[in-house]
């Protein structure tokens, strides 16, 4: 049987292709969500008030190691902004913390591919040209840094339980009229409650978490327990990115709702 060889046609250079679908329209979306989210939470992160509202703490400042000067959270570990503070460090308690969860979701195998697509065309859509012709991977400076989303990893599960606890504070209100500690569900105990499982949900399926609990084993149906815990890590992984955009959005929304709840701007309806 004779065989001759047929040359497709092809477009070579940056951005160029022969795809005739809106490939451009995921990129473009990821690229102003995470743009967004970037700008919104660097400024909530420097503003250093408006972060808390009775017992509702906004998770960009949990855990408030020491409160602003001047502010009385009631949500400090250690208590008011320190003296031996340097003067050129700005005074927002956030600053202290959303480096942990922040690097952990900059060094996530998603959002890894999401944000070089995205922000740097590498590549930016399938058969879509790239703008550069040599291929790097993460074995060189600084990429190789990506490694350490599994040190992370071990930071960001305990944010879980410092936000899930924060969550369970939201279920006590203070009454205005007798100044009492009352237990309530109001919107901002269900906005805190979601972000926390959110979160969780997110955290707990993460890659590194997958090969830590099973996915080292050679075998892993020889460890029931490993097993186990190997496939509910799995189930959540497999919506690893609708956990990603959904805790992403929401932890940013449970600032927002916070903010303006401390504002007065917004009033936290009491369901009862």
């Amino acid at each position: 049987m004779t065989r001759m060889p047929v040359s497709l046609p092809q477009q070579t250079g940056a951005f160029k292709t022969m795809r005739r679908d809106a490939w451009y329209v995921q990129p473009v979306a990821v690229f102003l969500g995470l743009l967004f989210f970037v700008v919104y939470s660097t400024w909530a992160a420097f503003q250093g008030e408006y972060y808390f509202h009775d017992h509702y703490l906004s998770p960009f400042y949990a855990p408030t190691l020491w409160d602003a000067p001047g502010v009385d959270s009631g949500h400090s570990w250690f208590g008011p902004w320190p003296t031996w503070m340097p003067a050129w460090v700005p005074a927002s308690p956030a600053l202290f913390i959303l480096w942990a969860p922040g690097l952990f979701r900059f060094t996530c195998y998603y959002y890894r591919g999401a944000y070089y697509k995205s922000f740097w065309a590498d590549p930016v859509s399938c058969s879509v040209g790239e703008p550069r012709k040599s291929y790097w991977g993460e074995r060189w400076f600084p990429l190789i840094l990506q490694n350490l989303h599994r040190y992370f990893l071990y930071v960001a599960l305990l944010f879980i339980f410092i936000l899930s606890y924060d969550a369970f504070l939201g279920l006590w209100h203070t009454n205005e009229a007798t100044g009492e500690t009352e237990f309530g569900v109001g919107i901002g105990t269900i906005v805190l409650t979601v972000n926390a499982i959110l979160l969780a949900g997110y955290t707990l399926g993460c890659h590194s978490l997958r090969h830590l609990v099973g996915g080292k084993c050679d075998s892993v149906s020889n460890a029931p327990m490993g097993k186990k815990t190997y496939d509910c890590v799995s189930c959540l992984n497999s919506r690893h990115m609708l956990f990603a955009w959904m805790s992403l959005f929401w932890v940013g929304f449970a600032d927002f709702y916070v903010r303006m709840c401390a504002m007065g701007v917004w009033t936290d309806w009491r369901l009862f």
